[in-house]
């Protein structure tokens, strides 16, 4: 099978700031697989969008599973031969995550071992399928709390949002950006961290200023970069965000 239109894959994108981000993609005319790790609720949040004359399909895919990352892999060269664009939006938080002092190894092991690694070994299966795009985008979903600098700029307002899992899970998803996009500065493919903003789902606790689908804006625009676009970028919605 073949498609002219672009294809995606968008990992967690089952509900929040994925399932927007699939919707918006689908809306501009990409055709989109949902990844999610439980296959029935990726089905279900592609059936609603396909409800609404989406191009989308729901795809299996664990980041703490290979097993089902090749598969994943495997089905959408069957099925495309190619990949246009990929968006590394699946994380996790850790109830047992906090300041250095209490955080649990279990629980920063977790989260490393999900928002990083996971991440990391998506991104790696998917390469080979980007490489046969004309303009491959990557979008690595961060956030401002994955920047050295503003956590130790004692103005900043995220100073006190001490958690050291996460922040470092996803310090350590910005240098797969930085290392990615000189890696691959001689191709057509673009790399980007993007930071949405504090936006209310599931894994903000239904806090926050934004709703999903006005997180999933600037994640989709990256992800439709024209080719003037610009690569090793980390973003937010204001601007850009120090390493």
């Amino acid at each position: 099978m073949t498609d002219a239109k672009k294809i995606a894959l968008v990992t967690g994108a089952n509900k929040g700031i994925g399932l927007e981000i699939a919707r918006q993609l689908a809306e501009a005319g990409v055709t989109v697989m949902l990844g999610a790790r439980n296959l029935r609720r990726g089905q279900d949040a592609a059936d609603h969008l396909a409800e609404a004359g989406l191009a989308v399909e729901a795809i299996e895919i664990d980041l703490n599973d290979d097993a089902t990352i090749a598969s994943a892999a495997e089905k959408i060269a069957a099925g495309y031969g190619r990949l246009d664009i990929l968006v590394n939006n699946a994380g996790i938080v850790d109830a047992e995550d906090g300041p250095p002092s209490v955080a649990t190894r279990a629980a920063v092991r977790r989260l490393m071992e999900t928002n990083f690694l996971g991440t990391l070994a998506v991104t790696q299966a998917m390469l080979p399928l980007l490489r046969q795009s004309q303009a491959g985008r990557i979008v690595n979903v961060s956030t401002t709390l994955g920047s050295l600098t503003i956590n130790g700029d004692a103005t900043s307002p995220y100073y006190e949002a001490r958690l050291i899992g996460y922040n470092s899970s996803k310090a350590a998803l910005n240098m797969l950006t930085v290392q990615l996009a000189a890696e691959l500065r001689d191709t057509p493919i673009v790399v980007n961290a993007v930071a949405p903003g504090y936006v209310k789902t599931d894994l903000t606790g239904g806090n926050g200023f934004m709703t999903p689908a006005e997180g999933a804006r600037l994640p989709v625009e990256y992800a439709l970069l024209g080719a003037d676009a610009v690569s090793g970028r980390f973003v937010e919605p204001h601007g850009s965000v120090p390493w």
